[in-house]
């Protein structure tokens, strides 16, 4: 490892030693016509000004490797601090996508044997603990033993509760699972990280391994549904798991079963932070809201849905640029409208990255509104 924690070691060769060609899908390359209307848009780029640091700079340095530039330090700066957040493929007039066209070549990288330090520290952390904070407490911690005895072994729909939840807001977990057990959801026995934290920085292989794991344990359950609270885990579980998996987020779930919730009134003011993952990535826009205005009153923030501001948290980002990370959450709370007594999302990603920008709102997860309102 170098001084600037770029990992050189098998640079430019994979694991047998032999050169490793760069290949991605050229036409996915070549659909960015460098019109530069990204650059008005992209989140890190209106934080550090950089060319590299735009989708239009990205998209010139990869179609670069693909015409037998290199890797160098300079490529990873540029590809590594991409939050994938998707606001360029939205705006797109040419139709690209470009935070897929960035994952895939992180992944060619990865072949090539070229990482950044904080990369590969993710990666141990969830190839070595299941979860990518490397924790050796029990998934199921916030769990009494009676409860965890009590679960059910078998059941049409599984909570997955992912790395955040279980371990960084273990509150959240037994709020949303308190909420699930009311509908005969039950608990992976062996969840692990679903695999997000992998894909968005280009370790498909070791990703394939840990959602091979979740697959097994969610046909052992028998489960046809995962809910999940978590967008990161979302996206991937329905985007990148098999088909024929039913996947729907809990503010989704939460807003098929209001009438059965009997949720009260509350005498509030929130406004609503569409997580990337769950909004531009999904199109969940409504099931929130529909959720929130069930309780009390939602005032919007000054960009939302597909217009979203990214919060900073996402595809690797905070780990590996935690400068940057939290600017672009700063950011993201100058849009807090005000007469507002909390700002809610749907991810905890989000809760965390906008807490740590500070700001006069407090920060929430839905399933915090959610059990006020049963309270």
């Amino acid at each position: 490892m170098n001084e600037s924690g770029i990992s050189k070691a098998g640079e430019k060769s994979g694991s047998n030693g032999k050169e490793q060609p760069f290949e991605i899908d050229r036409r996915s390359v070549y659909k960015c016509v460098q019109c530069g209307t990204c650059r008005s848009v992209c989140p890190v780029f209106d934080v550090v000004g950089w060319e590299s640091a735009n989708t239009r700079g990205r998209m010139l340095i990869i179609k670069s490797l693909l015409e037998g530039r290199p890797p160098s330090e300079d490529v990873l700066s540029s590809l590594a601090s991409c939050t994938t957040c998707g606001i360029c493929a939205a705006k797109c007039p040419a139709g690209a996508n470009p935070p897929e066209v960035v994952e895939a070549a992180r992944a060619q990288l990865v072949k090539c044997g070229v990482t950044t330090e904080a990369q590969e520290k993710l990666k141990a952390a969830i190839t070595t603990s299941g979860n990518s904070f490397g924790e050796t407490r029990s998934r199921q911690h916030w769990l009494s033993d009676t409860e965890r005895s009590n679960l059910p072994e078998k059941s049409d729909y599984v909570y997955f509760v992912g790395c955040f939840d279980s371990y960084r807001y273990p509150e959240f977990a037994k709020k949303t699972f308190e909420v699930l057990q009311r509908f005969g959801v039950t608990l992976l026995p062996d969840e692990q990280c679903c695999a997000s934290p992998l894909l968005r920085t280009g370790f498909r292989e070791a990703a394939g391994k840990i959602m091979e794991h979740n697959l097994e344990q969610i046909r052992k359950v028998g489960a046809h549904t995962v809910i999940t609270g978590c967008a990161g885990c979302y996206t991937t579980l329905k985007n990148n798991y098999p088909e024929e998996l039913r996947v729907i987020s809990l503010p989704e779930f939460l807003a098929e079963h209001l009438e059965e919730l009997n949720l009260k009134h509350l005498d509030l003011t929130v406004t609503y932070h569409d997580p990337c993952h769950l909004g531009r990535h999904n199109k969940v826009y409504d099931a929130p809201r529909k959720v929130i205005q069930a309780i009390c009153t939602l005032k919007e923030m000054k960009n939302i849905k597909e217009n979203s501001r990214c919060c900073g948290g996402g595809g690797g980002v905070r780990i590996g640029y935690p400068d940057i990370s939290l600017e672009l959450a700063k950011k993201r709370i100058e849009d807090v409208p005000e007469g507002v007594d909390y700002l809610v999302t749907s991810c905890p990603l989000c809760v965390r990255n906008l807490r740590d920008a500070g700001g006069d709102v407090e920060i929430i997860d839905i399933v915090e509104l959610v059990a006020m309102a049963l309270e």
